[in-house]
C-alpha cells in the first residue's frame, strides 16, 4: 500500500502562489503515477494534474495549464504542485492520490491522501 500525505494549502491573495507537497510514506513513487485533484464545494472532485513516473510524463487540465506546475523530487517520495497566479476559482480542496496509470480520472487511482484547504480571497 501507499500511504499519502498532502501538505503545503492556506490562504493566498489572487495573483499568490502557493506550493502543495504530496509525501510517501515508506515507499517511492516508481510504479505509480501521482494525480493532484480538486474539490470545490458543491462541485465534483476535477483532475487538476498528474505526473508519470516510468517516462516524466505530465498532464494538466485546461483550467490551470501554464499556472501550475507538477514535479517529483530525486527521490521520488515527494510530488509537488507549484500553483501560480491563483485565482478564487482555484479554492478547493486539493488531494493527492497514486494510481497504476496516469488518468484525469478519480476512479483510477488507489490511493489517497487526506485533503489540503486552499483558498484564494482578497
Amino acid at each position: 500500500d501507499v500511504q499519502l500525505q498532502a501538505s503545503g494549502g492556506g490562504l493566498v491573495q489572487p495573483g499568490g502562489s502557493l506550493r502543495l507537497s504530496c509525501v510517501a510514506s515508506g515507499r517511492t513513487f516508481d510504479d505509480y503515477a501521482i494525480g493532484w485533484f480538486r474539490q470545490a464545494p458543491g462541485k465534483e472532485r476535477e483532475g487538476v494534474s498528474c505526473i508519470w513516473h516510468n517516462d516524466g510524463s505530465t498532464y494538466y487540465s485546461d483550467s490551470v495549464k501554464g499556472r501550475f506546475t507538477i514535479s517529483t523530487n530525486d527521490a521520488k517520495d515527494t510530488v509537488y504542485l507549484q500553483m501560480n497566479s491563483l485565482k478564487p476559482e482555484d479554492t478547493a480542496v486539493y488531494y493527492c492520490a497514486a494510481g497504476p496509470r496516469p488518468s484525469a480520472f478519480a476512479y483510477e487511482y488507489e490511493y489517497w491522501g487526506q485533503g489540503t484547504q486552499v483558498t484564494v480571497s482578497s
